[in-house]
């Protein structure tokens, strides 16, 4: 990574090839010993965990956790639901956001530019579930003025990490 050497900042985006070879192998297996990663990378432990910790310092590691496979809990279906808000003010905004976060069902939420204002991903158990939770939770949120569903059918790709 390249530093100002005189604030001390890492500069946004700026990754040598060994940094950005240690994120790839982290996303695959965020598990692996510093040994494994400086095996795949060709370093040694040390600097495996000096990059790793300066990594971590500037955000571009948020956390580290696991993936569930959401069927094997039951929530055999996933939903994709636009939103369009009967107000656009930061109030409206805010508020909408801040109740979609406390609906555990929500997996994502998207403000959106275009035809709609949100894209929501919602894991449910089947239609029933999802239709319960309509009635119980979404809809009853202030403001919406218009929402479409979208069952998704299969997933093709599916990744929170751009090209690395």
């Amino acid at each position: 990574m390249k530093n100002n050497r005189q604030t001390g900042n890492t500069e946004e985006g700026s990754f040598d090839k060994t940094d950005l070879a240690i994120l790839r192998v982290l996303l695959l297996d965020s598990r692996k010993t510093l040994q494994e990663i400086g095996n795949e990378v060709s370093l040694s432990p040390t600097s495996c965990w000096t990059r790793i910790k300066k990594l971590e310092a500037t955000g571009v590691i948020k956390r580290y956790t696991i993936d569930v496979d959401p069927a094997k809990l039951g929530y055999h279906d996933s939903v994709i639901v636009q939103v369009t808000l009967e107000s656009h003010t930061d109030e409206t905004l805010y508020d909408f956001g801040r109740t979609l976060a406390t609906i555990p069902e929500i997996q994502e939420a998207y403000l959106v530019s275009g035809d709609y204002d949100y894209y929501i991903r919602i894991a449910v158990r089947d239609t029933r579930d999802y239709e319960r939770l309509l009635r119980e939770k979404l809809y009853k949120i202030p403001g919406i003025r218009h929402s479409k569903s979208h069952f998704v059918l299969r997933v093709l790709k599916e990744t929170s990490v751009p090209v690395i």
